[in-house]
């Protein structure tokens, strides 16, 4: 059997939870339950909590979205040593197009760094970029479009 990491138990609760109930966040107790009666380690949904708790701190608390246009990001060894070029392409294919901004690109990035994983691959990426639109205000349609991305499997183009 394969070891859960804290982003299967993050999938997991994305789309067995949140996704279809949103309400059901609320009951932690309820989803610690469920999450074990699903085989998830509690040490493993102990950190899944302690990220999405982070994840909710750092949530803007306006839906008005920075329209950051400044100097190229320069990514630091650690970072570097979990992005591989086609997941840092993908991050900057996003924010050109207006999917993230400069912020949302930040959290990205922290999320991914809180995880326990020593390489990220693009869909696990694309699962954290969901995830964080998820939980921003005012980004519906970002997340619309990320969503459309990942279920529907032709790329559309944007508008």
């Amino acid at each position: 059997m394969k070891e859960e990491t804290i982003l299967d138990v993050l999938l997991y609760l994305f789309e067995h939870y949140f996704y279809q109930d949103p309400d059901a966040v609320a009951d932690r107790d309820g989803l610690q339950n469920g999450l074990l009666q699903a085989g998830f380690s509690a040490p493993e949904i102990g950190k899944a909590f302690d990220w999405l708790d982070e994840l909710a701190r750092q949530r803007p608390t306006t839906a008005a979205r920075r329209a950051d246009v400044g100097p190229v990001r320069l990514y630091v060894e650690p970072e570097l040593s979990r992005f591989d070029a086609q997941t840092l392409g993908f991050l900057m294919f996003l924010e050109q197009q207006g999917i993230l901004d400069a912020a949302q690109r930040e959290l990205v990035i922290d999320r991914v760094m809180a995880l326990d994983q020593a390489q990220i691959d693009l869909d696990d990426l694309k699962w954290v970029v969901l995830m964080v639109l998820f939980n921003q205000p005012g980004a519906e349609a970002a997340f619309a479009w990320m969503e459309n991305q990942m279920f529907e499997g032709d790329p559309e183009p944007l508008h």
